[in-house]
């Protein structure tokens, strides 16, 4: 089923009430809050999600779909992973790698194979998996912890498949392009921070 933009923003402003709540102060309140706040609240995890769907929406198709699944699926497994102290090496490194080598992607606009892409996708997650995995909350139920940080990574994929059809519509491809320069030059700031 093809999402319209318009379907796609008024899910995004649906979701937007609960990041109302999404400051200091509320982290221990809930598992499911604290998981739907840990994407939204690290630039890093922010810009990698967004300029997944971004770059979903730019390679078209199948991979509108499956780039933003394979990321979310792994994802989950990366943070299940961590969970079970099964840890990945150079897992901050990995994250900061995932932003510049997705603002890349983006720049460049190379359009490659949906199973290469979600590939890809599904290396870039673990790390964010792992990195939401090790920082849930003790006290916590993982299974809400778990479905607040993936429904918060799917309205971010929505949002980045939103924006990037919304320029496909309007031929401001280059917009898209500008933006993975932004993100990946943002991921190299944050390396060098």
């Amino acid at each position: 089923m093809r999402l319209s933009t318009i379907k796609i923003g008024f899910l995004a402003l649906l979701l937007t009430p609960s990041l109302a709540l999404a400051h200091p102060g509320h982290e221990h309140t809930s598992s499911f809050l604290s998981g739907l706040t840990h994407p939204l609240t690290g630039l890093d995890h922010l810009l990698a999600m967004f300029a997944i769907g971004l770059w979903a929406a730019s390679l078209g198709g199948r991979a509108l779909f499956v780039v933003p699944a394979m990321f979310v699926v792994t994802m989950i497994l990366g943070a299940v992973a961590a969970t079970y102290g099964i840890s990945v090496p150079f897992v901050e490194s990995g994250i900061l790698l995932s932003v510049m080598l997705l603002g890349v992607l983006l720049l460049i606009g190379k359009h490659l194979p949906t199973a290469l892409a979600a590939s890809l996708a599904g290396a870039f997650a673990l790390f964010h998996g792992v990195a939401h995995g090790m920082e849930m909350p003790l006290s916590g139920s993982g299974l809400e912890y778990g479905l607040g940080f993936s429904l918060a990574t799917i309205a971010l994929h929505l949002v980045g498949v939103g924006a990037g059809q919304l320029l496909r519509s309007l031929q401001l491809t280059i917009i898209g392009r500008i933006s993975g320069a932004a993100i990946g030059l943002a991921g190299l700031v944050l390396t060098l921070a």
